[in-house]
């Protein structure tokens, strides 16, 4: 007779080998908190924390009670989290410092714990000030952010302290949009038809994998067209059908990938107090997305 296992009550497969020989009561614990949690964050810190030594491990969590988990960072000793979407500025209040890349956009994603004194800081910033400059990309004519949450306030600032004074924020959320707008001296408009920007951003999930609309474009083709830049946040995957479009009509294409894999060294710099170099935070990320 056929045995049927409870599959609730079915043993976890094991821990690889490298991580059963080194985590112990003392290994330090990182995390993130996202609404479509992925493995980038989680392979790029652990394959870190493996060459470099270092006895942390690194889990990718979600969660319907933002408050309650971040309480659990700080009552259990968690060293750091990382803050994805939707959580972006709900976990504002819930802090004891913002540092002033934070406190400058209203948005945080990363939250270093050090003896239960939470301080909030932003690396999506640094990543793409960063990236623009390495791909060589400069003001040079209209700017178009799509969205109105946490990343696209970190894009806006980014552009605007890079000299980009012709911005245009595309938000349907009719407060949410002006008034982001307003604090960058940006114009607001519903929607992005008839736009013709020189650099195009997209700062929402739209794209993002197993996401209602994983397979849509942000803005109408004619609009990805036009641009000879673009700034895709999405991560996961990391051929949207953005980018796919836009390299295929010649733009310089930021990826999600890319802005990930920087603002993680950051992250990883922040809680560890060791900054890894470019070479094996090209060989994380490489690591990071080959599952």
């Amino acid at each position: 007779m056929t045995e049927h296992r409870d599959p609730t009550t079915a043993p976890a497969a094991p821990l690889p080998l490298e991580l059963r020989e080194r985590v112990s009561r003392d290994t330090r614990l990182c995390i993130s908190l996202s609404g479509r949690p992925s493995n980038l964050g989680t392979r790029f810190h652990n394959h870190l924390y493996a060459e470099l030594g270092l006895d942390y491990v690194y889990k990718a969590f979600t969660t319907t009670d933002v408050a309650a988990a971040v309480a659990g960072v700080r009552a259990l000793g968690i060293r750091g989290c990382g803050v994805s979407m939707p959580f972006k500025e709900a976990v504002i209040p819930l802090v004891d410092e913002l540092t002033a890349s934070a406190a400058a956009i209203d948005s945080v994603n990363t939250i270093v714990n050090t003896d239960g004194h939470l301080v909030a800081h932003n690396t999506d910033y640094l990543a793409v000030v960063h990236l623009l400059a390495a791909h060589g990309v400069r003001p040079a004519g209209p700017a178009v952010v799509l969205g109105s949450g946490g990343m696209a306030k970190a894009c806006l600032a980014a552009l605007r302290d890079q000299g980009y004074g012709d911005l245009t924020v595309v938000a349907r959320n009719e407060q949410a949009g002006p008034a982001l707008a307003r604090a960058y001296g940006a114009r607001w408009v519903p929607a992005a038809t008839g736009l013709r920007p020189h650099l195009l951003v997209n700062a929402t999930p739209v794209g993002m994998a197993g996401g209602p609309a994983a397979h849509e474009l942000p803005a109408p083709r004619e609009v990805v067209a036009a641009a000879a830049a673009v700034v895709e946040v999405v991560a996961v995957p990391e051929l949207t059908p953005l980018v796919r479009l836009a390299r295929e009509g010649g733009a310089e294409v930021v990826t999600g990938t890319e802005i990930a894999a920087v603002q993680a060294a950051e992250q990883f710099a922040l809680y560890t107090g060791v900054r890894p170099t470019d070479e094996q935070v090209r060989r994380a990320g490489e690591f990071s997305r080959a599952r």
